[in-house]
């Protein structure tokens, strides 16, 4: 060992006074510098006196990269202290008791780093109830965890929050509680002197009333268990892609997996946009995890979920499946957007390279997501939309697709966006590879993946549109007597919008199987506010107004119901899709069937012409005839509910869409 001329020591060279020690290792030299330590100076040292200080260094602080503008915004005009604590006097606000004199006192930060740099806030507020000046609650801080990045929320579920881990793919594995799907019985909205006019009550009706002195108990129940805890998660964020009919949504949750969902799930604001986010159009006090009374009046469990429209509020108690602040919100804009004379939709939509836009209606199973996700189509997004006088607009800021059993062959793209930052719902997954079963049912059959809509590459952004040229409405027929695809007048579209029609395949004990017909109105029942004529007329007017064609399109059996017939093949439905996107069907010569009086083309490029009469698909022409009766006497029946409906005070539903049904 030798030291070169720069006092630097070496191994294996020859000569200089190094000899072989003990072992016969060689002995190393070094050489001190003149007024200098031994050290490693491959680079410099770190700036930091303590290990604290260095973990500091870690985290750089963050902050708002869009440089203020002019004096618009709640906030803008402030100093970055000055901002900070009127957005957490905002927050303070929101959490409120009413029957106190004022808000919680609130901290922005995580409570576990209590060094960190946090602001209080305190406000009053003045109300004509009783108040209660001193409690034990107005003593404590509750911290803010506001709109944090993915990743922060990674590590809060990790830490704290029991089912959640990471998988192979970079997604956050959670559970959502005992409750693993929505509980629409448990839903219910207030009653008062305006939505009892506005909203679809009785018979058939999504909406279960409830008074406003009921939500109150349940607002002050989910408010109190919210402030009890020592911190709260808060997302402000954005609904519809719109910006002129964009809706302000503040959500507070006890749950970084509900942060996380939500995050993905609305539209995610700029910097500059959440400076001046100011005071939230609606607000949802998620409080899942702590039940309802059930002692009170209207309780039927311990699960409720409550809106109040004159509010803006929605409290959850009782239930930690995410997917009831995503449908809770659905609901609201079904309200809201009308109001405005913009049609709210339960739809999926995709955009040619021409700009022609495609509407795509569906229950689950009639192919709605697999259609509508086209690589030869922009995906302006795949569940809720808005239709209003700019064209079409995504409600939402992500997805939330079904995983049981998913694969990457099935479908590419929800496969390819379960990465980090999307949230896995109640899936299993290997204990040591952490890789996910899709196919495991143990949990539930529900298992779902929520990740923002950029995840999909041929995603439009902004998710906005022209106004479509077509309104697909999917059905998935069973019982095999509607055709592969039909053009529907404007009346025809109004009632089979209106009646929302698939059929199921449902197994019985013997080991027999046979259709069963469901009905959801604007193939969305469960979150339409209200009735749905409204909706039909609203969207048989946009259709009117911009030129756009109804369809029919029957992704479910032919030759047979199930069980004797099989199923039309997706490449022939693709053809049907492909025909209609490109305009050609509209030049095509058709028909017309018995019964349903559909009109039917004769010749689509690539599908056999024999198939699109499904009475030519029918070895035994009686039993098509008495199926084909069956169908269309339930459908006259699932209509009923609907004849006696009075649009406004005495309009009654029109004769021309009641004739737009089967005639037998």
């Amino acid at each position: 060992m030798a030291t070169n001329m720069n006092g630097d020591t070496k191994l294996g060279a020859k000569g200089g006074s190094a000899g072989p020690g003990r072992n016969g290792l060689a002995k190393i030299q070094t050489h001190k510098k003149s007024n200098s330590v031994c050290h490693d100076d491959s680079s410099p040292p770190v700036k930091a006196q303590t290990i604290d200080e260095l973990h500091s260094l870690q985290r750089k602080k963050s902050a708002p990269t869009t440089p203020i503008k002019g004096i618009q915004g709640a906030f803008t005009t402030m100093s970055e202290e000055e901002r900070q604590k009127q957005q957490l006097q905002s927050i303070s606000a929101s959490l409120a008791s009413l029957t106190r004199e004022t808000g919680p006192k609130v901290v922005k930060g995580d409570p576990a780093r209590k060094s960190e740099g946090i602001q209080l806030s305190h406000v009053s507020h003045v109300h004509h109830a009783p108040t209660i000046s001193v409690s034990d609650s107005s003593l404590k801080f509750t911290h803010v965890l506001y709109n944090l990045s993915p990743a922060e929320l990674y590590e809060q579920a990790i830490k704290y929050e029991k089912g959640s881990f990471i998988t192979s793919g970079g997604a956050l594995a959670t559970l959502s509680g005992a409750k693993t799907g929505r509980t629409p019985k448990d839903k219910r909205v207030v009653k008062d002197e305006t939505t009892e006019d506005e909203l679809w009550w009785g018979k058939g009706s999504p909406n279960i009333e409830m008074d406003e002195h009921t939500f109150m108990v349940n607002r002050e129940r989910a408010v109190d268990y919210l402030n009890s805890l020592d911190k709260v998660f808060v997302n402000d964020q954005f609904l519809n892609w719109d910006p002129e009919n964009r809706i302000k949504v503040r959500i507070v949750s006890a749950r970084a997996y509900h942060s996380l969902f939500m995050h993905n799930m609305c539209i995610r604001p700029t910097p500059e946009e959440l400076e001046e986010f100011g005071t939230p159009d609606f607000t949802i006090y998620n409080a899942g995890q702590f039940p309802c009374n059930r002692y009170t009046h209207y309780m039927t469990s311990s699960t409720s979920i409550d809106i109040n429209l004159a509010r803006r509020e929605m409290v959850i108690l009782g239930t930690q499946y995410a997917g009831e602040m995503k449908k809770g919100l659905f609901s609201v804009m079904h309200y809201l957007m009308p109001n405005r004379q913009i049609l709210s939709l339960h739809s999926g939509c995709n955009m040619g390279k021409d700009g022609d836009v495609a509407l795509f209606f569906g229950l689950s199973g009639t192919g709605k997501t697999t259609l509508s996700t086209d690589h030869n189509r922009y995906l302006i997004g795949d569940d809720e939309h808005c239709w209003g006088d700019n064209g079409v607009s995504n409600i939402e800021g992500g997805c939330y697709a079904k995983c049981i059993d998913l694969s990457k062959e099935k479908e590419p793209d929800i496969w390819n966006a379960i990465k980090f930052g999307t949230v896995l719902e109640n899936v299993v997954f290997d204990e040591h590879t952490r890789e996910v079963d899709y196919a495991d049912k143990s949990v539930t059959e529900n298992t779902r993946a929520a990740y923002p809509i950029e995840y999909i590459p041929n995603a439009k952004i902004p998710c906005i549109g022209p106004h479509p040229k077509n309104v697909i409405l999917l059905a998935c027929d069973a019982f095999g007597v509607l055709p592969p695809v039909s053009k529907l007048s404007l009346a025809q579209t109004m009632y089979h919008f209106i009646s929302g029609y698939t059929a199921l395949v449902a197994g019985t004990e013997d080991g027999i199987k046979e259709p069963q017909a469901t009905f959801s109105a604007c193939f969305g029942a469960a979150f339409i506010m209200l009735h749905p004529t409204k909706y039909a007329a609203m969207l048989a007017a946009k259709m009117q107004k911009h030129g756009a064609t109804g369809w029919l399109v029957n992704t479910g059996w032919s030759g047979g119901s199930y069980g004797c017939g099989s199923r039309i093949k997706l490449a022939y439905t693709r053809k049907i899709i492909d025909a209609i996107h490109s305009g050609s069907l509209l030049k095509a010569n058709y028909g017309k069937t018995k019964v349903f009086g559909l009109e039917i083309p004769t010749e689509i490029d690539g599908v056999p012409s024999e198939i699109l009469d499904p009475v030519n698909t029918w070895s035994d022409k009686a039993a098509y005839q008495e199926t084909l009766l069956k169908l269309a006497s339930l459908f006259k029946n699932n209509f009923e509910v609907f004849v006696n409906h009075k649009i406004g005070k005495d309009d009654k539903l029109t004769r021309e869409i009641l004739a737009a049904g089967p005639m037998y």
